[in-house]
């Protein structure tokens, strides 16, 4: 009975797809998980939380996180700089 229950939690983990563990979240972007664990401590990168000791994103933390990394070039972004210029 033990191994039943052990295996219908295991299968509840792989299908919760609201949150992200360090490790998903390091193979997702491509990044070591050291990273994520240095921009923690500096305050930076996406929203966690601390569940008993373990780190947990919210997918729509880090999905948010992603949309505000998005950029655009414009041709003109470097005050006035014509495109491939430094403006100096």
């Amino acid at each position: 009975m033990r191994l039943a229950f052990e295996a219908m939690e295991q299968q509840a983990v792989s299908t919760d797809h609201s949150h992200l563990n360090q490790i998903e979240l390091a193979r997702r972007w491509k990044l070591s998980p050291r990273t994520l664990e240095r921009w923690r401590w500096l305050g930076q990168g996406p929203r966690f939380m601390k569940l008993g000791g373990r780190v947990a994103y919210r997918l729509e933390d880090v999905e948010a996180f992603e949309a505000e990394q998005l950029r655009q070039i414009t041709p003109r972004s470097h005050k006035g700089a014509p495109l491939g210029g430094r403006g100096d």
